[in-house]
């Protein structure tokens, strides 16, 4: 049977490590991007939980405690002390915008003075906003005609809520952020937690790669021991067979043929009487009848011509067996070498013999295709009937059963290197396919 060198024994436990690896490289990856969108979202939140508290006390303690009545009317004076306060101690570098709205929509204050004494239609979260005294924050809507001066910042958060002047009367207070000052902070707290994260996720994946690598030894060691069983194995049981059938060629049939060629002499006697020389006659034919089967017998058991002549002439003799068992076989032998190692010749004629006691067995079968053929590298066998075919329900019983015989092919088979499949349906026949590699 065909061994593996030691690269090859490398690459087998190497494969599955490289696997290992890789699957966990992209595990890494993925927590990391995961964890960044994560971060990165809670920094947002957070950024906007302090806009949202900014905004409050910005206000509520300095804007509020300057907004006269007169401002809800315009008073040049009135938005002029307020524009103090808001120029001085609210606009900073990151909040860049406010406007102090009336509840008809009419801006009586911005940092803009072109906006002042504009009216624009309050939306209905404003309108909310200004009714129930919640502070609320969203994304600007920079396509709005009362936000055209801001447009050219791109992305702004806006937050709201109501101020009140000295009669009770509400105001809408609106302070606008750049949203790249939210997004940094996100961005400081992913950076934060990247090195932990990452540092971890790598110091996990590089512990386990050499645990993976030992199980991946000692996975291939019990499958080289398993191979070698199953070589150690199949040469006992060759080995017996040549035993066995050497016996009985050297030993029982040698004697069965001389025990027919005794009667056939004596039945020639003219001395016997003619009902003796019938029953002489019959019993020599019997017992050559006897010999021709035994001699089939011993092929099965173990092909001479294996060894002598090669697998293809070993093949001919294992149809010829089929036919006599009343199957019309056909043969494609001849592009199949007669110059093979023993152990690939072996493995391609017990996985033919095989198929074909299959074939004879259980399916039922009239007629059977054998087609073998060789290149420089590999063996091909193909052995294909016509008979019931079965399932896998069927497969699993008759394995329960002990009837082990493909599965034990298979098994060989894959320890070779090679490639065993089985085509078959419950009515549609049965095509055995094997692949054996020369080295």
């Amino acid at each position: 049977m065909a061994g593996t060198d030691g690269r090859g024994d490398r690459w087998t436990v190497t494969r599955p490590v490289l696997q290992f690896a890789l699957v966990g490289l992209v595990a890494v990856t993925i927590v990391g991007v995961a964890t960044a969108v994560a971060s990165r979202r809670i920094g947002e939140r957070e950024a906007i939980t302090d806009a949202r508290t900014t905004t409050l006390l910005k206000a509520q303690t300095v804007v509020e405690p300057v907004v006269t009545d007169g401002l809800a009317t315009g008073q040049p004076d009135a938005v002029r002390r307020v524009d103090r306060v808001v120029r001085r101690n609210v606009l900073d570098d990151s909040l860049i915008r406010v406007k102090i709205w009336a509840r008809d929509g009419t801006i009586v204050y911005s940092d803009e003075p072109r906006l002042v004494g504009t009216t624009y239609t309050l939306g209905q979260e404003e309108l909310a906003a200004l009714d129930s005294g919640v502070i609320e924050a969203e994304v600007s809507d920079l396509s709005k005609p009362e936000n055209r001066y801001e447009r050219n910042r791109k992305k702004l958060l806006e937050v709201y809520l109501p101020v009140r002047t000295p009669s009770g009367d509400r105001l809408l207070f609106e302070a606008y952020y750049r949203y790249d000052a939210v997004s940094a902070s996100g961005n400081r707290i992913w950076r934060s937690f990247a090195p932990v994260t990452i540092g971890a996720l790598v110091a996990l994946e590089l512990v386990q790669v050499p645990l993976a690598w030992s199980l991946a030894r000692r996975l291939r060691q019990r499958q080289r021991e398993r191979e070698s069983l199953l070589r150690q194995a199949v040469e006992a049981s060759d080995a017996e067979r040549r035993r066995v059938a050497s016996d009985l060629h050297d030993g029982v049939v040698q004697d069965l043929a001389g025990v027919a060629y005794g009667l056939a002499g004596s039945a020639r006697r003219e001395d016997l009487p003619s009902e003796a020389t019938a029953l002489l006659d019959r019993s020599a034919r019997q017992v050559q009848d006897s010999i021709t089967s035994l001699r089939s017998l011993l092929v099965d058991i173990y092909p001479p011509k294996l060894a002598e002549a090669g697998l293809p002439a070993a093949l001919s003799d294992l149809a010829g067996l089929a036919v006599n068992r009343g199957l019309d076989v056909s043969c494609e032998l001849d592009r199949l070498s007669a110059d093979l190692p023993d152990a690939v010749a072996r493995l391609v004629y017990r996985a033919a013999q095989e198929a074909i006691r299959n074939a004879l067995t259980h399916s039922g079968a009239t007629s059977l295709r054998l087609t073998a053929i060789s290149d420089a590298e590999t063996v091909s066998l193909e052995v294909a009937d016509n008979g019931t075919g079965f399932d896998a329900a069927t497969a699993s019983r008759r394995a329960e059963e002990g009837h082990l015989g493909l599965r034990g092919l298979a098994d060989m088979v894959e320890s070779a290197r090679g490639r065993f499949t089985i085509e078959t349906a419950k009515g549609a026949g049965t095509t055995v396919r094997v692949e054996v590699p020369l080295s």
